[in-house]
């Protein structure tokens, strides 16, 4: 499916789409990026309990976490394992190229999987994220959902690796993504 927009607009149509082909696939697993709950709590009104990737800390400001502490704790409640780390493709490399210039390894993926979309890139970093974190099973296909920017406009099944082998991730389908990226 291919969107005619992005961005928050396509949130609801693309959970929608992500479980439809997670159902038909027999899917258990979903990871979800999410700054605020909105889009993880959409999934958890639709039966859904994904893991969610949220911002790191200090990552517009330092010392401040994105999602409100209250959002954080209603999700736990609901059984949302909800994972904070430093990004995949946002780390010390990207210290690195803000202080010195210049372009670094994680920083060339980070930007060749954006010719796929935002989305494309936040959907298979927080695949490789959760299952680093252990909050995913390895080896197993699961559906991972990521947005360009509020809300949610990809859904992917990936078959992540682990960081240290990451291109040895699989983009087995893409549910839907904007056409216009």
């Amino acid at each position: 499916m291919l969107w005619n927009q992005k961005g928050a607009e396509m949130t609801e149509r693309t959970l929608d789409e992500a479980i439809k082909r997670g159902t038909e696939l027999g899917i258990d697993h979903y990871v979800v990026a999410s700054r605020t709950g909105y889009t993880v709590g959409l999934l958890v009104e639709r039966k859904i309990t994904p893991v969610c990737v949220r911002y790191h800390m200090g990552f517009k400001e330092a010392g401040q976490q994105m999602m409100p502490q209250e959002v954080l704790q209603k999700l736990e409640s609901q059984g949302v394992k909800v994972l904070t780390t430093t990004h995949l493709m946002g780390g010390l490399d990207r210290g690195l190229e803000n202080k010195l210039g210049g372009a670094y390894p994680p920083g060339i993926v980070a930007h060749t999987l954006r010719m796929f979309g935002q989305g494309t890139k936040v959907a298979v970093e927080i695949a490789v994220m959760a299952l680093d974190a252990g909050l995913i099973p390895y080896g197993e296909e699961i559906i991972s959902i990521g947005g360009s920017g509020g809300g949610a406009d990809t859904a992917l099944v990936v078959q992540p690796a682990h960081a240290r082998d990451f291109f040895d991730t699989q983009v087995k389908e893409i549910i839907c993504k904007p056409w216009i990226i």
